[in-house]
């Protein structure tokens, strides 16, 4: 019988130096569901492996741990179908890090890098602190969905000088696992104009049944050779406070660009519980995720169930993947930060409003779902309470 994790485990993060519990007013006894990262404890065996590292007792500079490029090529083909060589992987200290490093190695102060807003804020932070022009593409809401504008993407590329695309892949906020032509279409327009691809694909395993998870490098050769892709652990098994990502660059060029920009910064080292943790998490967290999501999966179900019936002016858009989904607040026909505030100040639950991935989301809130279902279903009943009055 398959051990039985047990996500419904309520976990105090207070004081704990928590991003996502510390860094918000707790005067008002909130509940956090904001901040992409779970509130579930870790796959035991990433407990032990970096347990059995403390035990050693030195933590002097250190190397890439024995077995991480293998347990990354491994987790990818069998998780993904992508089949990558060593040579092609290196690391990163995160996605938004990757972000910043490849527009310095890929674009020149003043060049184009396009988003499609509404999307993680990062992306056009990092592309404005970098001095470049941002250049949006924005997605389209179609049906309850959002969508790619293929035509705005081919003015876009053909008009403002873009050197660089980033992809979200699974797209967040929207939830969207794009399709396989989706993908195809994109890449093919980047590439008719030389536009490099970075593909940032840290939700690629948090994927809903009846979706799957697409690499965009892995679909063949022609794209691989123009994309950058970044991937982590973190989201996966909720290790984001340990600094630890990879890039996959198959292109010589591009890797040995990105390599220069990495070792000019110098932050190419990692830590040592980084590495032991993505390790073991590739090797042994197979069944913990598998768990995980049908656990997710009921979550969506429920709150999906509850909104319909007990909030209805709220709609899910229920996500194809990624456990940040947004909720459709547009039916209470409130502003942005009425929106916001209705949800931190009356309901007491701190999610992330919709506004500050683009003003495509105005309107809507992002939710992270990776909590235990007491506290979800709490943070429900305190928003209908303020919604109801």
């Amino acid at each position: 019988m398959l051990k039985k994790y047990d996500f419904d485990e309520v976990i105090d993060r207070i004081g704990t130096n928590c991003n996502k519990w510390d860094g918000i007013e707790l005067s008002s006894d909130p509940i956090a569901l904001w901040v992409a990262d779970m509130d579930f404890a870790v796959p035991d065996e990433i407990v032990q492996a970096i347990k059995s590292r403390l035990d050693h007792r030195i933590f002097g500079y250190t190397m890439r741990a024995q077995g991480w490029e293998s347990s990354i090529i491994s987790w990818l083909s069998r998780r993904h179908g992508w089949d990558v060589k060593s040579e092609w992987i290196k690391f990163s200290p995160g996605v938004v890090p990757a972000i910043a490093m490849a527009i310095q190695s890929c674009t020149d102060e003043g060049d184009g890098v396009l988003i499609q807003p509404p999307v993680y804020p990062p992306f056009s932070k990092t592309v404005i602190n970098g001095s470049r022009k941002l250049v949006e593409n924005p997605l389209k809401l179609v049906y309850g969905r959002f969508e790619m504008d293929y035509d705005d993407l081919e003015r876009k590329l053909s008009s403002e000088n873009v050197k660089l695309a980033l992809l979200c892949s699974p797209h967040n906020p929207s939830g969207r696992v794009w399709k396989r032509d989706e993908l195809e279409r994109f890449a093919s327009i980047c590439l008719s104009r030389g536009v490099v691809i970075f593909s940032d694909e840290i939700h690629s395993d948090i994927i809903y049944s009846g979706n799957k998870h697409i690499p965009i490098a892995g679909i063949n050769s022609d794209i691989a050779d123009m994309t950058m892709t970044a991937m982590s652990p973190s989201k996966t098994f909720n290790l984001a406070g340990l600094a630890a990502s990879e890039m996959i660059i198959p292109n010589d060029g591009l890797r040995k660009k990105y390599s220069k920009t990495l070792d000019f910064i110098h932050v190419g080292g990692g830590n040592i519980f980084g590495d032991i943790a993505t390790v073991a998490a590739y090797e042994n967290g197979g069944e913990w995720l598998d768990q995980m999501l049908k656990y997710l999966e009921c979550s969506i179900d429920f709150m999906d169930k509850f909104l319909s019936e007990e909030i209805p002016k709220l709609k899910l858009m229920r996500p194809e993947g990624t456990y940040v989904p947004l909720i459709d607040c547009r039916q209470l026909k409130l502003s942005p930060l009425e929106l916001e505030n209705l949800f931190k100040d009356e309901a007491r639950v701190v999610l992330n409003a919709g506004y500050t991935f683009g003003k495509q989301a105005e309107g809507f809130m992002r939710i992270n779902i990776a909590a235990p279902r007491s506290v979800l279903a709490e943070g429900l009943k305190r928003i209908k309470t303020a919604i109801s009055g």
